[in-house]
């Protein structure tokens, strides 16, 4: 009963975040905001007894992704424009329209041969699932048998992506920060001459 109260009290708070995120123009807050529907998805996966997705939410979603997003946000604005003010755009969209059209399909055309969801007939089912289901906890020694595949049988793999993640944040950082010129003590007094 209680874990049904905190999955109805979680999904409540991520909606009430959902709609104030849609509704403001704060990007600063959306930012936050964003943040704490990482965070609320993270308890989720917690309670959904996914300790491995509810960590690596928190790790990309509430941290780098909100680290991200603040670095972008000191370098523009700190309100979104309204579109209706705006003037029309001259580009058409038809081209980017028709790649993301053509993309869909061809990966709609790809999931044709894949075995259908719970077929216990499929590959993964008869002979990986069952050794993982069997094996996990004696080999292990850790009850979740995702949390065992993904930090024991899979833990290079896991560590690669991981280094992967924080390489592609560290990238965009240095990529957004960029390197600034640093100005000589005359520049600075110069400056500050005509502030004043």
């Amino acid at each position: 009963m209680i874990d049904i109260i905190i999955n109805i009290t979680l999904l409540a708070f991520l909606a009430i975040t959902s709609v104030a995120i849609v509704r403001m123009t704060n990007l600063f807050a959306i930012v936050m905001l964003f943040g704490i529907f990482s965070l609320l998805s993270a308890g989720l996966f917690v309670v959904m007894d996914a300790p491995d997705v509810a960590f690596t939410e928190a790790a990309v979603g509430a941290g780098i992704s909100t680290v991200l997003m603040l670095a972008t946000l000191a370098l523009t604005r700190n309100r979104q424009k309204n579109p209706y003010k705006e003037a029309p755009h001259a580009h058409r969209p038809w081209l980017p329209l028709f790649v993301v059209g053509i993309t869909g399909a061809v990966l709609v055309y790809g999931t044709w041969d894949i075995p259908r969801f719970g077929d216990p007939n499929s590959p993964a089912q008869t002979h990986v699932a069952r050794y993982y289901l069997e094996n996990a906890l004696p080999e292990t020694g850790v009850p979740n048998v995702v949390t065992a595949v993904l930090a024991s049988y899979r833990g290079f793999d896991t560590l690669g992506e991981v280094a992967v993640v924080f390489t592609a944040g560290v990238a965009v950082l240095l990529l957004i920060g960029g390197r600034r010129p640093k100005q000589t003590l005359k520049q600075k007094d110069e400056g500050e001459q005509d502030e004043t």
